[in-house]
């Protein structure tokens, strides 16, 4: 290997070594200054709606900042007042309503098991009285093997369900501590950002400061439009349930529909969760106009995510939907549901580094290229 050739391989794992370090650098930092960026985040969100309130009633910005913390929190309070508030009412009813429709499924479920399933145990059993002792001995034993792993499997979800309800209490202080502690970081932050954002200006290059902000303008526009498509498609989703379960006459369909909303942030389950159980009850108990509507109407919700999501998120994110989607896929089959939302975002990381010609200018140290580009 000659010398030039060396020296291309010590800057490749130099690049490397750069990448990997600063990735563990941020990550660690990231954790031990947790509620200070999550106050640097609130900082720049409530910041157009401070030098509002600043430039209108020219009052000190610190007070503009608290006012604006307050009204964000006020809104906030408010909204899931009335959100809880119409959960409440709708789960009283639900409350009222379930004790009959369990007694209705239970004289359905035991009709069932006497007409259809004991008719069947009483052939098997009469089959197995013929078989020999070895056959009798190993189906028993296989039943034995499927009934320990059933209820090994029971006994792991409550078990997991347990553990995730214990770990989410004893979160619940370090929580608040966070929450007190993000929002005086925000309120400091947002006071004052002018003199930070002067000082950061003062000590950065040039050159890097505008390359960060191109990397900051568009991963910004990137999350704020997963975001945004996330949000769009949620609202879509009720208003679909909503305006179903008022065609199929369901009482409180708006609190059905505000739980589905909620539901339907989680990745594959969301809807899924209230509508494949309802449709079930509703055919077991004859209800086949109720359980066509809802199997209509979850089909619906699946449709149109399949075919608005790449859509909605390619003009929210700046790439075309066949290459969202093919990210989307690739991410998916790399990492799993994460994949979905990472894929996307790491193709988008990979273009702002291109057209900020950092990329460029990384393969020119690579290859020992003196100056990537005149400035």
């Amino acid at each position: 290997m000659n010398k030039h050739n060396l020296y291309i391989l010590l800057r490749v794992l130099i690049v490397i070594v750069a990448t990997i370090g600063g990735i563990l650098l941020i990550y660690f930092l990231g954790k031990l200054m947790v509620p200070f960026i999550i106050g640097f985040f609130i900082a720049l969100i409530i910041n157009p709606l401070v030098e509002f309130i600043q430039n209108k009633t020219k009052m000190p910005r610190g007070f503009a900042v608290f006012t604006s913390i307050i009204i964000i929190i006020g809104v906030i309070s408010a909204a899931i007042t009335l959100l809880v508030t119409e959960i409440i009412q709708g789960l009283s009813h639900l409350a009222k309503i379930i004790p009959e429709h369990y007694k209705t499924f239970s004289t359905f479920a035991e009709q069932f098991y006497n007409q259809n399933v004991m008719p069947i145990i009483n052939s098997l059993l009469s089959m197995f009285k013929d078989l020999e002792q070895g056959s009798q001995n190993t189906l028993l034993d296989s039943m034995q093997f499927l009934g320990e792993r059933l209820t090994n499997t029971f006994s792991s979800i409550v078990q997991a369900i347990g553990n995730g309800l214990y770990v989410i209490v004893s979160k619940l202080p370090n929580m608040a501590t966070i929450l007190i502690i993000s929002l005086l970081a925000t309120f400091f932050i947002s006071k004052d950002w002018e003199r930070i954002i002067l000082k950061l200006h003062d000590k950065i290059p040039e050159k890097v400061h505008r390359r960060i902000n191109q990397i900051y303008e568009g991963l910004q526009n990137a999350l704020l439009g997963f975001l945004k498509t996330e949000l769009k498609l949620t609202f879509i989703t009720a208003v679909i349930v909503l305006i179903g379960l008022t065609i199929l006459r369901v009482e409180h369909a708006l609190t059905i529909a505000l739980i589905v909303w909620i539901l339907d942030f989680l990745p594959y389950l969301g809807a899924i969760l209230v509508f494949l159980p309802w449709a079930v009850y509703s055919f077991s108990t004859g209800n086949i106009f109720l359980g066509t509507g809802l199997s209509i109407l979850y089909g619906l919700i699946v449709l149109q995510r399949q075919l608005i999501k790449p859509k909605i998120l390619s003009s929210n994110i700046g790439i075309s939907p066949l290459l969202t989607l093919f990210t989307m896929y690739v991410g998916f089959k790399l990492i799993g549901i994460i994949g979905l939302v990472l894929g996307p975002l790491t193709f988008i990381f990979i273009k702002i580094l291109y057209e900020t010609e950092i990329l460029k200018e990384i393969w020119h140290f690579i290859i020992g290229k003196k100056k990537a580009r005149s400035e």
